[in-house]
């Protein structure tokens, strides 16, 4: 643990050594363990108590092939963790008055396609647009070729080719188009690139001094390689072209120093009016009426009855992720170097690592359990083992589901067999649709199954994945009833 020379690194940081605490030793053991399982090369991470620094720092490599070691300073891509920022730029224009969050996007596009009427800023920061991703457009005569380059006006057209999922602001679909033009509407409102636009009002006041737009041309010091698993074997990130690596839905470099300077400025209120704020960190009223847990740029959510505002990033074999916890005051930050991390796993261990309390209630076995959700798990299992899914059945999970995923879990399921025993383990509402989640047990395994049914009874989510370790150890367990404020704190 480097905290001896943190406060040299971090400048005017405030920080708190609470090194040899057990805490602190879960939280290393965590990461490293992670790590290993995931076969990441690098991890950065910080811990922030009440705007305290208590630990920040690096563990592995930034660079395999040159042995550099993560430090607090070295540079990752963020990924969809860009996205805030892009919100945050917004804002300043609407408190400007040049943005209405209500104003129809056609005010800004004038020469959209007419099913975009409906369509509102809002819709585009909540990405209950309509407008498909696209990395899954379902459409492959107009997918998006990663290895070209476009301009803002080409990247905008491309976006008007594509049809319309929903209705605007009747469901939540995670839309990286809408963000691309978030970053089109910048510019064409303040005469900015976008880029220049956050590092003139947000980056350089908040003194997040090595935050900038990627660019792979440019000499960037202490900026990480980004790494991906192929076969189980490390390998650098894939090529993407260098003006569509420049977009307002995640194409950032920054380090764990420059985020800590952004809490900093949340903290703060910095930035944006307190209203302003408060607008960011409100759920989305779908057309129903019902909330869905996003605002703009944030996802919005409560662990234990207190709130929690996250958000992740995934992009060229980078992971980030950034946890704030309101109710105690405590925010993760994390960022790796490999598109196989689990960087939301790793920020709530970390948080469960340092107080206990902040660990999400394990699942277990729930007293109500769902018929009809059960059989169509069922199904779903058989359809998926047999290489039978239906794209008109799972209508909202994404066109990049197919053929990737699904085939992907043709293989799992067939190697795992018949189930010995299917239990119900969550309930939950999001936005109009019921969730429910399932462990599926097979002999030696278990496996985590979550679908998602909407009102129209089509398929919102069918996720599958290995039920992992709990956060908890049982030692920390044993402390969720001490008062302390670090439990299990050595003394």
């Amino acid at each position: 643990m480097r905290l001896a020379c943190l406060a040299g690194m971090l400048g005017a940081f405030p920080v708190t050594t609470i090194a040899q605490t057990a805490p602190l030793a879960e939280v290393d053991r965590f990461v490293v363990t992670e790590m290993a399982r995931t076969k990441t090369p690098g991890v950065a991470i910080a811990i922030i108590d009440h705007g305290r620094v208590v630990v920040a720092k690096g563990y592995g490599y930034a660079n395999v092939e040159h042995h550099v070691p993560v430090d607090v300073e070295t540079i990752f891509e963020s990924g969809s963790m860009g996205k805030q920022f892009t919100a945050a730029a917004v804002m300043l224009l609407v408190e400007a008055g040049k943005i209405g969050l209500d104003d129809p996007i056609t005010k800004y596009f004038p020469d959209a396609p007419a099913r975009w009427h409906a369509i509102a800023v809002r819709n585009l920061l909540t990405h209950t647009s309509g407008i498909p991703d696209y990395e899954g457009a379902a459409n492959p005569a107009v997918a998006l070729d990663l290895r070209r380059d476009y301009t803002e006006d080409e990247l905008q057209h491309f976006a008007y080719q594509l049809d319309l999922e929903f209705p605007p602001g009747s469901r939540w679909h995670y839309s990286n188009t809408g963000f691309v033009l978030l970053g089109i509407l910048i510019h064409k409102v303040s005469g900015q690139f976008y880029g220049d636009f956050l590092r003139d009002r947000v980056f350089v006041p908040l003194g997040m001094k090595t935050t900038r737009v990627i660019s792979e041309a440019d000499i960037v010091p202490h900026r990480a390689a980004g790494y991906r698993l192929v076969d189980g074997a490390l390998k650098n990130q894939e090529w993407v072209a260098p003006q569509l690596n420049t977009t307002a839905d995640g194409s950032l470099y920054f380090s764990i120093t420059d985020l800590i300077a952004w809490d900093r400025g949340l903290r703060s209120g910095a930035v944006l009016s307190a209203a302003s704020w408060k607008q960011v960190n409100e759920p989305v009223t779908l057309t129903s009426g019902r909330h869905y847990p996003y605002g703009f740029g944030w996802g919005i959510d409560t662990v234990n009855g207190r709130p929690l505002i996250s958000h992740g990033g995934s992009w060229q074999g980078f992971k980030t992720y950034i946890a704030r916890y309101l109710g105690p005051s405590v925010t993760v930050l994390v960022l790796a170097n490999s598109a196989a991390t689990d960087p939301r796993r790793l920020a709530v261990g970390i948080a469960a690592a340092y107080q206990p309390a902040l660990a999400p209630p394990e699942l277990g076995p729930f007293a109500e359990q769902e018929p009809t959700a059960r059989a169509r798990l069922d199904s779903l299992l058989v359809q998926a083992r047999d290489g039978r899914l239906s794209p008109g059945e799972l209508a909202y999970v994404g066109a990049a589901f197919f053929p990737a995923v699904a085939k992907d879990y043709e293989a799992r399921l067939n190697a795992l067999g018949t189930p010995r025993e299917i239990v119900q383990v969550e309930r939950k509402v999001l936005g109009d649709d019921r969730i429910a989640t399932f462990e599926v047990r097979y002999p030696g395994t278990t496996m985590i199954a979550t679908i998602g049914i909407a009102p129209d009874d089509k398929i919102s989510i069918f996720t599958l994945q290995a039920k992992l370790p709990p956060y908890l150890t049982r030692y920390q367990a044993s402390c969720l009833g001490t008062k302390n404020l670090h439990p299990c704190a050595v003394k």
